[in-house]
């Protein structure tokens, strides 16, 4: 992977360990030089991962709308910030040209891309890997959610592995580099 796009809160959460995660994220990419983009945020576990890959001078690309931007939540310290009218924009040039995607924990707006990617993935659309930061657990009742759908037959199992998931950085950034789209079996 040379690239990833990463979802994630624009707050912090409840607990120390989602901004631990996030940090150790951002500080793990840049190690490895893979160029994050992310939604260009200061605020949240957005700017606790942009902190930490600039601190490691690790490659970094934020995609912001102008509403968010005129809120003076733009991170001054990305140097290639790119600014977009909507949302939807905004989801597009995340996943555009990325050898995956990573959702942290976070809200709507962290499910809103993580889903977006899954359906993109579902309709061939977007073919790498897709994982779920799940610490702590975060993600636990989403992910037993996603095997209720295939249990009762409102997604099929071969696109539930589209989701991939584990609780720590190196453990999800393993699952992801030995991802392989193709082996996937095929729509009947």
């Amino acid at each position: 992977m040379t690239s990833v796009a990463v979802f994630c809160g624009a707050n912090k959460g409840s607990f120390p360990w989602f901004e631990e995660a996030a940090f150790e994220l951002g500080k793990t990419l840049a190690q490895r030089n893979i160029r994050v983009l992310f939604g260009g945020g200061s605020v949240g576990l957005m700017g606790v991962l942009a902190d930490a890959v600039l601190a490691y001078h690790g490659p970094i690309t934020g995609v912001i709308t102008h509403q968010l931007d005129g809120l003076e939540l733009g991170h001054p310290g990305v140097k290639e910030m790119i600014k977009v009218e909507s949302m939807s924009e905004r989801r597009v040039l995340l996943l555009h040209n990325t050898d995956g995607v990573i959702t942290m924990p976070g809200g709507y707006g962290s499910m809103d891309e993580h889903f977006e990617a899954l359906t993109l993935a579902q309709l061939h659309q977007y073919k790498k890997p897709i994982g779920l930061l799940n610490v702590k657990g975060y993600y636990d009742p989403l992910i037993d959610m996603m095997d209720a759908m295939v249990h009762n037959g409102f997604l099929k199992a071969n696109n539930r592995h589209l989701c991939i998931d584990a609780a720590t950085v190196p453990e999800l950034l393993d699952k992801m580099t030995a991802y392989e789209y193709n082996a996937l079996p095929k729509w009947h």
